[in-house]
């Protein structure tokens, strides 16, 4: 490995990205594995984060951001509860390093796009302000609309994360150019504004069910939560219909393959899921379904985002500065 020279130094000191791109230019195969393992990790820290408020080890670490007032670790006396609870806090680090890769990827392309990388970056900051909220919900005793905020921000980066990848590996920077009607746009931003009032509704059933996050006494949302449940399912109801809707639509108007099979992708996940959260309401929720259903909850906002972005198209006739294949990186 050549030694770096003084000024090389400098430079690594000063802008540490900058001086990665100046001798690095990703594939496209590794442009996609760096913006797809971001999503991958959003996806997982949802589960994950489900996983602690489902066996009770919400409070398993009693502060933060230390795990007690006088270890940064978990502790033998906490049990297993501290020890899920700090294992799904040393998962941020995984998340935060995807997210770290995709930042590098993104910027070290040539031409730079400085759209994607400011994209990029925003998944960033939302890492670290739930990180913070994380800690908040700790410092509030699990305080359900806290733990909704988490839940919500968390699905916030699931967002940007899908919106990366897909810019990133399908779309130039050219302003985009619509592939269907207009009608059937705005059917598709329907279809996104019921998608999020689902998952909104979701929080308020988490928030009044069984589940609380841990065997202290915890406070709940104000409601009952079959109410809350029945609330959640007109909407999901609701959200079928459009999918349903737009999916014939797009025969009818001879849209792409690609955009029809998003939209067949997403009934088929809508069915899923559904089938899921009727079994788990009439089965108790047990704790099995209701993170099968989280995992579901995501898997439909990834289909409901990335038909929504089939819609379009962005080329881009710049031409590209040639990737440097896998093999023949540079060393830095």
């Amino acid at each position: 490995m050549p030694k770096l020279t003084r000024a090389e130094v400098a430079q690594f000191a000063r802008n540490p990205l900058a001086f990665v791109a100046d001798r690095w230019t990703p594939s496209p195969r590794a442009l996609r594995r760096a913006t797809l393992a971001a999503v991958v990790m959003s996806v997982l820290i949802i589960v994950t984060g489900g996983a602690v408020r489902l066996t009770g080890s919400g409070l398993g670490c009693d502060t933060w951001p230390k795990c007690t007032d006088d270890s940064l670790l978990a502790t033998p006396e906490q049990g297993l509860h501290g020890a899920i609870e700090f294992g799904n806090r040393m998962l941020t680090y995984v998340l935060s390093a995807a997210v770290g890769w995709a930042i590098i990827a993104v910027r070290s392309l040539k031409p730079r796009r400085v759209g994607l990388t400011r994209l990029a970056w925003v998944q960033f900051w939302i890492v670290f302000s739930n990180a913070i909220l994380g800690g908040i919900t700790v410092w509030a005793g699990l305080n359900p609309w806290t733990v909704a905020g988490h839940f919500l921000t968390a699905n916030a980066l699931l967002a940007v994360a899908v919106v990366t990848w897909h810019r990133a590996t399908k779309e130039g920077d050219a302003a985009p150019k619509p592939r269907v009607p207009r009608p059937v746009r705005k059917l598709s931003w329907a279809l996104m504004a019921a998608s999020v009032a689902v998952i909104v509704f979701g929080t308020t059933v988490t928030g009044s069910g069984k589940h609380a996050g841990d065997s202290s006494d915890v406070p709940r949302m104000p409601w009952d939560w079959t109410v809350a449940a029945h609330v959640h399912a007109i909407a999901a109801w609701l959200v079928c219909a459009l999918a349903v809707a737009m999916w014939l639509v797009l025969r009818v108007v001879d849209a792409p393959d690609d955009t029809r099979a998003r939209a067949r992708d997403l009934l088929v996940v809508l069915l899923l899921q559904g089938g899921i959260g009727y079994v788990q309401y009439f089965t108790d929720v047990p704790e099995l379904l209701v993170a099968a259903h989280m995992l579901g909850s995501s898997l439909m906002w990834i289909a409901v985002i990335r038909l929504a972005l089939s819609l379009r198209e962005r080329t881009d006739g710049r031409p590209a500065i040639p990737a440097q294949s896998d093999s023949e990186l540079s060393p830095v």
